[in-house]
């Protein structure tokens, strides 16, 4: 980063109170942060509306409820320093129970009850696909927060976009040399049998054979499985790495049952954080993860390096040190992905205001000033790290973490570059009518 942009992210940052925010999350299907709560200045602007699609149940429940604290939190956060153009956001939140059917009703409901100007926050790869059509149909802008391929695949529309968070190609594209290097070539794939697991599958598979590598055994289960000891026997006994990438309720079960089948004899282990997301490292029966390694969209525990805008965005998401809440210490967010909700709502700000947002009708306008964006410097506004946007494909490109875990924590042992990630479009959104 440039000490220009350093001393004005300075100056900026002076002028603001850093303080803790403390949120709650709403009850019932529904919700919204009403305008109404923020300063008198606003009283006779209209708030910009934006419709968060969150997993408030289902099997992406975890990731939902701090999705929403982390959305709260950012919203608070612009509406104090004065909205969007000069007007409040009003986010209003719907639950789309983890579930494609409900999300396009979702989509619906945004667009033709709520009438918001942009729906936003959609994570479960199966969702942002079942959802992603009704929104083109609508021409309802939906920038979801998710890490599935299918955003940059160049399938859905020109109105779907994924700029704050980076796709599983990227992922593992970047990560593979260390794999290959560091662990073995030799790889069993445990993953989930849906969307997100079959990107795993297929862009993992491809990146360690162009390391040398090979994947022995492909080993995909049902999201909603509870029990896992009778998969472990299918993988090969001279499999060098052990890649697993679990989600939904049975995730804990899942780890220690690995551990219970493969005790000390165990191959090496590279996981992806999703397996444990909102779970306490410091759990009995985890102990069998020491020494094995993680992805990290973004370190959960602060590291000696801890950057002054990660302070502030655990601040204000009211998470500490361990990534646990601040009232709660048995509370763990998910640290690894909700920052593509506080960096989105930063990156939709910015285009609003670039194209002078004012009503549904700037929607084709907004578009195209969400497709000019080409950069997002580290900052305040993107905790995470320094992001590369790609228009033909509306996707972001930026670092991945990789943590080895020591003493009950994550450690990040690699840091890899924007560039290690990146890859040759494979389509064009911005050739699409609007």
């Amino acid at each position: 980063m440039s000490k220009k942009i350093h001393k004005q992210i300075h100056q900026q940052d002076r002028r603001r109170t850093i303080k803790t925010l403390g949120v709650a999350a709403g009850v019932g299907l529904v919700s919204k942060y009403s305008p109404s709560l923020f300063p008198r200045a606003y009283a006779a602007s209209e708030p910009i509306k934006i419709g968060a699609q969150f997993h408030r149940t289902g099997i992406g429940a975890s990731y939902g409820r701090w999705y929403e604290r982390t959305a709260a939190a950012a919203v608070k956060l612009i509406n104090d320093e004065g909205g969007i153009n000069g007007r409040p956001i009003e986010l209003i939140v719907e639950d789309d129970g983890t579930d494609p059917k409900r999300g396009a009703e979702v989509v619906e409901k945004f667009a033709t009850q709520h009438k918001v100007d942009v729906a936003y926050g959609t994570l479960f790869s199966h969702v942002v696909i079942g959802s992603s059509p009704r929104a083109g149909e609508l021409k309802l802008p939906y920038i979801v927060v998710s890490e599935g391929h299918h955003v940059a695949s160049g399938k859905l529309n020109r109105y779907v976009f994924q700029p704050g968070i980076t796709d599983v190609k990227s992922q593992v594209i970047s990560m593979a040399p260390w794999v290959a290097g560091n662990l073995g070539k030799k790889v069993t794939m445990i993953f989930p049998d849906f969307a997100f697991g079959h990107d795993h599958r297929d862009y993992f598979s491809t990146a360690i054979a162009q390391q040398g590598g090979e994947v022995l055994e492909l080993i995909a289960i049902p999201p909603t499985e509870t029990s896992f000891t009778r998969y472990f026997p299918r993988v090969p006994k001279d499999t060098e790495v052990l890649y697993h990438v679990m989600v939904g309720p049975g995730v804990l079960t899942f780890v220690k049952e690995m551990g219970q089948h493969f005790g000390s004899k165990r191959p090496e282990i590279f996981g992806f954080i999703d397996s444990l997301e909102a779970v306490d490292l410091a759990t009995p029966q985890l102990e069998f993860l020491e020494g094995t390694y993680f992805w990290e969209g973004n370190p959960r525990y602060a590291q000696a390096n801890q950057t002054e805008y990660d302070k502030f965005f655990r601040a204000a998401v009211g998470v500490d040190g361990n990534g646990a809440s601040l009232s709660d210490p048995k509370d763990v967010s998910t640290y690894a992905h909700m920052f593509g909700c506080w960096e989105t709502l930063f990156i939709i700000k910015q285009a609003m205001e670039a194209c002078g947002y004012n009503s549904a009708a700037d929607r084709p306008a907004f578009i195209e000033a969400m497709e000019a964006l080409t950069t997002f410097e580290e900052s305040r506004n993107h905790p995470q790290g320094s992001k590369v946007f790609n228009p033909q494909i509306h996707q972001s490109f930026g670092h991945q973490y990789i943590s080895k875990v020591e003493g009950q924590r994550l450690n990040v042992v690699q840091k890899t570059s924007i560039e290690d990630g990146m890859y040759e479009p494979e389509g064009d959104y911005t050739k699409m009518a609007l």
